[in-house]
């Protein structure tokens, strides 16, 4: 029986992609797409499903500068670093004083977990915008895609909590207990029950300092049990660290390929499958 080989994308969006466009352009994530492209197209039908993460924000959020004014009423550059002694001072405060201590606790909860500071980032993947749109090149060999494997793409959305930063795909960087779209995903056909069925897990999209990198982890984590890890293969050709971050990314990989995570690239990956040696599987669509 042909191994069932998945490919999961993350957040291969205008806004993170397309350097003339992109209000949070990756440095060479145009090309990591232009590679993956070539990848999918190549191996055709050996893919048995496509998974695509995205990133779809408001606006006024905890992390765009929409959200925040200092004691002038200026709001924060991006790339700032909020600290919950900030807001405690006043030096930042929400827009909306009842958000004040919710925000202190927040970023509280931000530094306990060593993951991530509050960043303001420069507003990105605004719904309704073409920031939040897949870039087009990768959108027209994904449609080839769901031609020939006669199945729908999963879409996966994240983000639209205002509360909360949501890098990783299944659970945001501080749950709200009261949006269970921000818990992990471990519902029997949610996304990480989904991949332990797979054989093969590809993994390409942007970035790989901070999106890719946490919905990588908290997958592993979502396994509960480290054998499922070497199904994971990095594309490493495929993804990018955010400006000034390329240490995080390094240390991802470090620490992933230490559990058991497989690094490999798009002209390398699987290069001996061909595209008209296996039959079409039965239509079917997923629900995201």
């Amino acid at each position: 029986m042909a191994e069932k080989i998945e490919l999961l994308i993350i957040d291969p969006q205008v806004d993170f992609c397309d350097p003339d466009k992109g209000t949070l352009y990756v440095q060479g994530a145009k090309e990591d797409m232009d590679r993956l492209t070539a990848m999918i197209n190549r191996m055709g039908r050996r893919i048995s499903q496509i998974h695509v993460t995205l990133d779809c924000h408001h606006k006024i959020d905890v992390a765009h500068p929409a959200m925040w004014r200092d004691g002038s009423n200026n709001r924060p550059a991006p790339f700032t670093i909020i600290s919950s002694q900030d807001i405690r001072d006043g030096k930042w405060v929400p827009i909306y004083a009842p958000y004040r201590k919710k925000f202190i606790h927040y970023a509280e909860s931000l530094e306990a977990s060593g993951r991530y500071p509050l960043c303001i980032w420069p507003p990105h993947c605004l719904i309704g915008t073409e920031g939040n749109n897949i870039l087009p090149v990768l959108h027209q060999a994904l449609s080839n895609w769901i031609d020939i494997r006669r199945r729908n793409i999963n879409f996966v959305s994240k983000g639209s909590n205002i509360f909360t930063e949501h890098y990783s795909a299944v659970k945001a960087e501080v749950p709200d207990p009261k949006d269970p779209t921000t818990q992990i995903d471990s519902r029997p056909g949610g996304l990480i029950k989904t991949l332990m069925q797979s054989d093969i897990i590809a993994i390409a999209g942007e970035a790989g300092s901070h999106c890719l990198a946490n919905t990588v982890r908290d997958i592993a984590d979502g396994f509960g049990d480290d054998s499922y890890i070497k199904k994971l293969v990095l594309i490493k050709d495929a993804t990018s660290p955010v400006t000034g971050f390329e240490n995080l990314q390094d240390e991802f990989i470090t620490e992933m390929a230490a559990r058991g995570m497989q690094v490999s690239n798009t002209s390398d990956f699987l290069h001996h499958f061909s595209t008209v040696d296996n039959d079409l599987d039965s239509p079917q669509t997923q629900k995201a």
